[in-house]
């Protein structure tokens, strides 16, 4: 029986239900940072296949009846991180790192026009604290907090730690959720700094909660 933990491999693509929908198979397109669904398309083999040896999403186009590679012409492919196959073998679950908006109508998701709901905007913020990292300091002040290094970010972090925990002694909620967000921020930028991200202080906790 396949681990259906790990992600799928080649040698496993004989496994799949694919006789189940005439040779095509759902794949729903998860962004593998934010959890965020961006889209639903389709595989036969040849895709799959194409998708695994590339390491860019490819599905089967319906209308066009070819394979065809996501971002083909706008340049917003979807550079794969793992697929999993559900438990009847007969849908995908695609982690990607999206580049730019995966609808065609210029969104990041064709489910909602709106970014990472919930937790899922941390991730989202690193990757604008990581954007600003290229700004001029003159006009960003995350790109300046960069420039200055560790040290002073650190102690931005200490600064804020602080605030929240007076806003928590105050009782106020909206200062706590205020200092929270601020604290947070600044978490990241540090991680940013330090070159770490939140999928590995996720996995850390999950190791501690295990």
């Amino acid at each position: 029986m396949r681990d259906r933990s790990a992600p799928l491999s080649p040698a496993e693509l004989e496994s799949l239900a694919w006789e189940k929908m005439d040779g095509l198979l759902p794949a729903i397109v998860q962004d593998a940072a934010t959890l965020q669904l961006l889209m639903l398309g389709y595989m036969n083999r040849a895709a799959l296949e194409a998708t695994l040896a590339s390491g860019f999403v490819t599905f089967f186009s319906r209308s066009k009846q070819r394979l065809w590679r996501k971002g083909e012409e706008s340049g917003n492919h979807l550079k794969l991180v793992a697929i999993h196959a559900d438990c009847d073998d007969d849908a995908l679950l695609v982690l990607a790192e999206p580049a730019g908006p995966t609808c065609h109508l210029g969104t990041t998701s064709c489910f909602t026009g709106e970014s990472a709901p919930g937790i899922g905007w941390l991730p989202q913020l690193a990757r604008i604290v990581a954007e600003r990292a290229a700004a001029d300091p003159k006009d960003s002040y995350t790109a300046r907090l960069l420039a200055e290094g560790p040290s002073r970010i650190a102690q931005k972090v200490g600064e804020e730690g602080v605030e929240l925990a007076l806003a928590g002694v105050s009782g106020e909620r909206e200062a706590c959720v205020s200092e929270a967000a601020d604290l947070i921020y600044h978490v990241t930028v540090l991680m940013q700094a330090r070159g770490f991200g939140w999928n590995e202080v996720t996995v850390k906790l999950r190791e501690r909660h295990g």
